[in-house]
């Protein structure tokens, strides 16, 4: 909990002992304090800020002790100095900005980002794909999707290394060939 101390430039074997020339300040912060507490961590969000934030509205405040003439309305006076001084400390944040080389962000390759040109291609693919013979078509699948070996995809349809290469060598020619495909490219 923070307190107003007012002290004076003296020397540090003497003990400050100085009254606040507004006794009423003095019991209105001792009294209202904690509400305003929680004000002011509302306002951030760091409780070592709040309590700094508060401390400036109070400073605020007492300068201005002589000035408010309804202290009734104490409470939205102080209120309204946290919001102001917060509002000012925000404007007048430091934002660095550094010159580099290079933007952070690079430029996006043309149709490379975009989802929904993946998605067309992906669709075209699959749709040219499945006009494959079967045979053809579980060969691609296996040798490129699953990323077979052709070995192992000779293995698993159980033909010979020769085939997997012919078959799916004619399979890439017509997949090549495919109109759908080339408006994609």
């Amino acid at each position: 909990m923070t307190t107003l101390v007012c002290t004076s430039a003296s020397t540090a074997a003497e003990p400050v002992t100085q009254t606040l020339a507004y006794p009423s300040f003095s019991s209105y912060v001792k009294a209202r304090q904690p509400v305003l507490l929680r004000t002011a961590r509302s306002l951030t969000a760091n409780p070592c800020d709040a309590e700094d934030l508060l401390q400036t509205a109070l400073t605020k405040t007492y300068v201005a002790w002589e000035r408010i003439e309804d202290h009734r309305a104490l409470d939205g006076y102080v209120r309204r100095a946290l919001l102001n001084t917060r509002t000012s400390q925000w404007r007048k944040r430091k934002v660095d900005e550094f010159v580099c080389e290079e933007l952070p962000e690079p430029e996006p390759a043309p149709g490379g980002d975009d989802p929904a040109e993946k998605q067309a291609l992906h669709d075209a693919m699959w749709r040219a794909i499945a006009k494959l013979p079967a045979r053809q078509r579980a060969m691609v699948v296996l040798r490129y999707y699953e990323d077979l070996s052709e070995a192992q995809t000779a293995e698993v349809l159980g033909v010979s290394v020769g085939t997997v290469k012919s078959a799916v060598s004619r399979a890439l020619g017509k997949l090549r060939e495919d109109p759908e495909l080339g408006l994609v490219r």
